[in-house]
């Protein structure tokens, strides 16, 4: 087995030989410069590593490792322009850099070219491979409704929320270890076990991010910290703290979510007071502890190598570490 820096060199390669010079040129820049800025590759890596974990060459997967990173991409640059977003991964987002029509139109040959790279595979494993990305971009479409619709609705249940994030952020990691054990041809059963380890850690790591949104270091984050206050999302820390008991909290929360101040500073200091006082904060980090959990009691019980088992746990735990870190820090 490789290890994960391994597989994140030989994709960022593959990548790199992989660029478009074509025209229309503003069709096509923004596509590079996104898959540029870099990211945490996690989703791709998943994929070669677990073509690997089923005895095959992790090269074979890199076109389905390449279509999930483009997809993913795909929905970051429709996503920011949904939320208005000026930064994405501490650089300028593409509707800002260029314009929103360059954006949607982007991005929508970026879903596209997703496509096209399964047809390098033979016509059973395209088919299998088609069939569950269909599936999973509906899913994160919908999830990303559900996400618009939260906003203006004032009657959202967490069981709601997290059936969102699932098909938002954590349908595509689960469809990425999925895709890697198609690739290598794996008993059914083993797929879905790596589709349902993948849920559960999709769902912490969204849990996650959403915590380091309000309480996370500008610096390191990525992005623009207090952005899911200042759009009025309705997250996990939120519905935790409206729900925590104290109607007074609760009507300033709701407040506090029906402005948009032009200096959002206040706003965002005035939430985060709320969700420390409520507990939210720490409800979301026991979330987020739970749903790791619950990811490796499926590692558990899968039939692979043991080796190949803690490298797929490490993975998992690398993915939470900087949250760990942050946590330990304010300590």
């Amino acid at each position: 087995m490789h290890t994960i820096s391994d597989y994140r060199d030989e994709f960022i390669a593959y990548l790199d030989s992989m660029k478009i010079t074509k025209e229309p040129r503003n069709l096509y820049e923004p596509i590079t410069y996104i898959l540029g800025l870099g990211g945490k590759r996690l989703r791709p890596v998943l994929v070669l590593m677990t073509a690997e974990i089923f005895n095959t060459d992790f090269r074979k997967a890199l076109d389905a490792a390449v279509a999930v990173e483009v997809f993913h991409n795909f929905s970051l640059v429709h996503d920011d322009i949904m939320d208005d977003a000026p930064v994405r991964r501490g650089k300028t987002t593409v509707h800002e850099k260029w314009d929103i029509n360059t954006g949607i139109l982007s991005g929508d040959a970026m879903l596209i070219m997703a496509y096209q790279l399964f047809e390098n595979y033979e016509p059973n494993v395209f088919r299998d491979l088609a069939k569950l990305f269909s599936k999973t971009a509906l899913e994160v479409c919908e999830g990303q409704q559900y996400d618009v619709d939260f906003e203006t609705r004032d009657d959202v249940m967490l069981p709601e929320y997290l059936k969102m994030i699932e098909y938002k952020t954590a349908v595509l990691v689960a469809a990425a270890l999925k895709m890697g054990a198609i690739v290598a041809g794996a008993p059914d059963e083993a797929q879905q076990q790596m589709y349902n380890f993948g849920l559960n850690l999709g769902i912490a790591f969204q849990l996650q991010d959403d915590y380091l949104d309000v309480f996370g270091d500008p610096n390191s984050f990525g992005k623009q910290v207090g952005g899911d206050i200042i759009e009025n999302k309705k997250t996990y820390l939120y519905l935790k703290a409206l729900n925590s008991g104290s109607e007074v909290i609760a009507k300033e929360l709701e407040h506090l979510y029906s402005i948009h101040p032009k200096e959002a500073e206040a706003k965002i200091n005035a939430v985060r007071s709320i969700f420390e006082k409520t507990k939210a904060d720490q409800a979301t980090k026991t979330a987020i502890a739970d749903y790791t959990a619950k990811a490796f009691e499926v590692l558990d019980d899968m039939d692979i190598d043991p080796e190949n088992k803690e490298l797929l746990r490490q993975f998992g735990e690398n993915l939470i570490e900087r949250f760990r870190k942050f946590v330990l820090s304010m300590l």
